[in-house]
């Protein structure tokens, strides 16, 4: 820009000092996570203070950044809201978007959920891998106790480059999934159950444990890290297709 004399060397110096991160004293913005890594940086919204978490907004759409933010409130939206009007907040996942750019959705992840008690964990990992520009192919209330569920809908997992299988209780979804599929699975426990539930930790052991083969377990109620995973799989199974048809066509 500067050699075409779009900009002048002083205004080039200052967007250089931010490209590294830019320090707003409470926070440290990631200006290169996406140059790193793939993928913009994602704000977690909880625990945030209200004034800290506009301000990381404001920032990071003023640089053209599309905003993602997860385990946001009500209070939170309206507030961020306010300043950035295009903000858009979903009550179940709990997900906060500033977006401007218009996304290709590309490939197939398909996300299950043992009961409908689930779908706020699996809510948040198939709209974050939205946001990344995955396809999502949603298929709730399919758990054990009712397997007939699961197994009149395996059309559903077709094409697919991987699945997010999202359970509480017991956490048996997982596995049988693992054991019906060819594509890698990651299982997300949730904290639904009762007492011996112990908030998830049933779950999270019984998919650690599980004896399927190909199985990848997050934390507890962790739907945003399913989602990364199975975006990043995505794209290395979309790549791979790319070329393969490139190839058969040579």
């Amino acid at each position: 820009q500067v050699k075409n004399n779009e900009i002048t060397i002083e205004q080039a110096e200052a967007e250089l000092k931010n490209l590294p991160y830019e320090d707003l004293g409470f926070a440290k913005l990631d200006h290169h996570r996406k140059v790193r890594q793939g993928f913009e940086e994602v704000v977690y919204c909880q625990g945030k203070t209200t004034e800290h978490l506009v301000k990381i907004y404001q920032t990071l759409s003023g640089e053209g950044i599309d905003v993602l933010g997860t385990r946001a409130t009500r209070e939170q939206h309206e507030a961020v809201k306010a300043v950035l009007p295009g903000a858009v907040w979903d009550e179940v996942s709990r997900v906060l978007k500033v977006e401007t750019r218009k996304k290709e959705r590309i490939g197939r992840v398909v996300v299950c959920t043992g009961g409908t008690a689930d779908i706020p964990v699996a809510e948040e990992a198939a709209q974050v891998a939205e946001f990344f520009g995955t396809k999502v192919i949603r298929l709730y209330d399919v758990g054990v106790a009712g397997i007939h569920r699961l197994l009149s809908n395996l059309s559903a997992f077709e094409r697919a480059s991987c699945v997010i299988a999202v359970a509480g209780m017991e956490g048996a979804l997982a596995g049988v999934v693992a054991g019906l599929v060819d594509v890698p699975v990651i299982a997300v426990p949730t904290s639904v159950g009762y007492g011996a539930n112990f908030g998830g930790l049933s779950a999270l052991l019984t998919m650690l444990n599980s004896c399927a083969n190909g199985i990848t377990t997050v934390n507890i109620d962790n739907g945003y890290g399913a989602a990364y995973v199975a975006t990043q799989i995505n794209r290395l199974a979309c790549k791979s297709r790319c070329s393969g048809e490139k190839a058969a066509e040579e």
